[in-house]
């Protein structure tokens, strides 16, 4: 998988909030978890350098893609789109049933900085049983990993990728939560 550049590649990311379910043929999905509990569905794929993430209740859907992806990504039901380069906070409510946050900061670290925050990260994601996708670009290792967790009403997910090129570290913090 080639790359962009390191400018272009953090500009090209960005997240898109949809209110309906995406389909996993559009992307290069590379691990799945699934979790059912107390009346809402939850699911996330993660992929090389992005994932996505969906929440449905009582008939609602949300959906929270992280990509750099530019061509074939559906632009039907699109809530929201948000840039990811910097610190951005979004908040959306789907008909005052689940409501939707989170948190995107991206960083560009120099090579060592980088190498101990992929180790940190990737030891993280193993202890906590993640899903986590490695592969390497060519200037080294890049990992995306999702760590979920589940609690009555909500769901909390926490995504870091880390791209060697260019020394690129996403991290998302994503609340999914129903309102009773």
């Amino acid at each position: 998988m080639n790359l962009p550049t390191k400018s272009a590649s953090l500009q090209a990311y960005r997240l898109l909030l949809y209110r309906r379910a995406l389909h996993p043929e559009l992307f290069q999905v590379k691990g799945r978890r699934v979790v059912e509990h107390d009346g809402y569905d939850f699911e996330a794929w993660v992929m090389p350098g992005g994932h996505a993430m969906r929440f449905q209740f009582e008939g609602l859907c949300a959906t929270e893609l992280i990509t750099e992806q530019e061509t074939g990504i559906p632009d039907r039901g699109v809530v929201s789109t948000i840039p990811c380069a910097g610190e951005r906070d979004h908040e959306h409510s789907f008909a005052d049933a689940v409501r939707y946050m989170t948190t995107v900061q991206t960083e560009q670290l120099p090579e060592s900085l980088y190498i101990a925050t992929y180790d940190e990260l990737v030891d993280f994601g193993r202890e906590s049983r993640a899903l986590i996708h490695e592969w390497d670009d060519e200037d080294g290792r890049c990992a995306s990993i999702i760590d979920v967790q589940r609690f009555r009403r909500e769901v909390h997910a926490q995504t870091y990728h880390l791209l060697a090129q260019g020394g690129l570290v996403l991290r998302t913090q994503s609340i999914f939560e129903h309102r009773e």
